[in-house]
């Protein structure tokens, strides 16, 4: 938000800027927050899909704890507390014994330990594959970070890979055209993401060098030309993965920390409708018969509803379940589904309140509905008398909107 100095120096902002800073703050504060008040502890609905989560330094110094919103404004007001945005599958510890005698206020009786919570650095308040903090004391500018959608780490664009943030598609105005990120660590577990490139890797613009001298802007290689590049670099393992599925079943080893240690049971059953109408033929037959060995790791950059394509077939589904990565068959699990559905709670919330107020309003009787459209129009008079009675080349100050609000009272007491 844009603001001006007076003369003293001070910043100042018009009417319609600090509205629409309000606006704007409420907003993200629901996207953040998906919608929840924090009127109780999230801990009896189980392992939540997706749900704001934060870390009590003060109580948990070591990171290996994570609240709920409720327990964050409840049980650790006043409390040194990092805002980890959202994680996926996970339970409110508040109170469990990772706080020693500390107890829940809102949910006391809470088992001992969550299992199936997933915890990294960020618990800490450290991202990145630097493992520096956010934001950083020693930088004057922080810089943009971006969350890979597995391991829900956060990256500093430079940190992405060797040739990042040239490796970003981006339109020409320097805009993200991806919905999706996925790190280089996480790209191992997921290389098979790479048989669909007609459908699910973002495309752009991005500046490449030619030489020491020279810059110049290239375009990303189109879907169709990214089939080609990216069909032989799919890993052997895929392969091999389909073979493992098909006789024994057994789960893949060592993938869990990667990815996290999120439930399964929440995202198979959400899922299970889809993969009840799948085709039983994997629609990847063709291209992982053709893989070649490639064990190079990438970042990926997945465009918009990448997740729709995906081969949902027994084999696919047990390999999914096997690397415990199943919720990227589920659209729910998404920060933009989580975003939109955050928006939906916000305006039902809001025309609740409304009908709320209306209703109220209509239950008065004839006499305190003439006080509250008396008080309403006055108001309306004063405030244009105000606005009016202002030097417009001066900043309105406390006093004055204080001296405002005396006139009306005076007036009132007058009537």
């Amino acid at each position: 938000m844009a603001a001006n100095l007076d003369d003293d120096g001070e910043q100042t902002v018009s009417i319609n800027e600090y509205l629409e800073s309000i606006e704007e703050e409420e907003l993200e504060a629901d996207l953040v927050l998906g919608g929840d008040e924090g009127d109780e502890c999230t801990y009896s609905k189980g392992y939540m899909k997706r749900q704001a989560i934060f870390s009590c330094l003060a109580c948990t110094p070591e990171g290996n704890a994570g609240i709920c919103t409720a327990c964050c404004l409840s049980c650790h007001d006043g409390h040194e507390v990092l805002e980890l945005w959202t994680k996926r599958n996970f339970r409110c510890d508040c109170g469990n014994s990772k706080f020693g005698e500390f107890s829940c206020k809102l949910s006391p009786n809470k088992d001992v330990e969550n299992t199936e919570n997933s915890y990294n650095h960020n618990f800490k308040g450290l991202y990145c594959t630097c493992n520096c903090p956010y934001p950083d004391p020693d930088l004057k500018e922080q810089v943009e970070m971006m969350q890979c959608c597995m391991c829900e780490d956060w990256f500093h664009e430079e940190h992405i890979s060797p040739s990042s943030p040239n490796e970003i598609p981006r339109d020409d105005e320097g805009e993200p055209l991806y919905e999706d990120f996925i790190c280089k660590a996480c790209s191992v577990v997921c290389s098979f993401l790479t048989m669909y490139p007609k459908t699910i890797l973002a495309s752009g613009r991005q500046p490449v060098a030619a030489d020491k001298n020279k810059v110049v802007v290239e375009d990303i290689p189109s879907n169709d030309e990214a089939g080609k590049l990216y069909n032989d670099s799919c890993s052997d393992a895929v392969q091999k993965d389909h073979l493992v599925a098909d006789t024994n079943g057994e789960a893949a080893s060592d993938e869990k920390s990667i990815v996290g240690e999120g439930s399964e049971s929440n995202v198979s059953s959400s899922i299970s409708g889809s993969i009840a109408s799948s085709n039983a033929t994997c629609v990847l037959v063709a291209n992982w018969m053709a893989a070649s060995l490639d064990s190079e790791s990438r970042p990926f950059f997945l465009s918009k509803n990448w997740r729709d394509p995906l081969c949902k077939c027994d084999k696919c589904f047990d390999i999914y379940k096997q690397k415990n990565i199943s919720y990227l068959l589920d659209r729910e699990d998404s920060i933009a589904a989580y975003e939109e559905n955050a928006k939906q709670n916000r305006d039902e919330k809001l025309q609740q309140r409304e009908g709320a107020e209306l209703n109220f309003f209509n239950n008065l009787g004839h006499v305190e509905k003439m006080e509250i459209l008396n008080g309403i129009a006055d108001f309306k008079d004063e405030f244009r008398s105000f606005l009016g009675s202002v030097d417009p080349s001066k900043a309105i100050t406390a006093a004055d909107v204080k001296q405002m609000f005396e006139n009306l009272n005076n007036k009132r007491r007058r009537v």
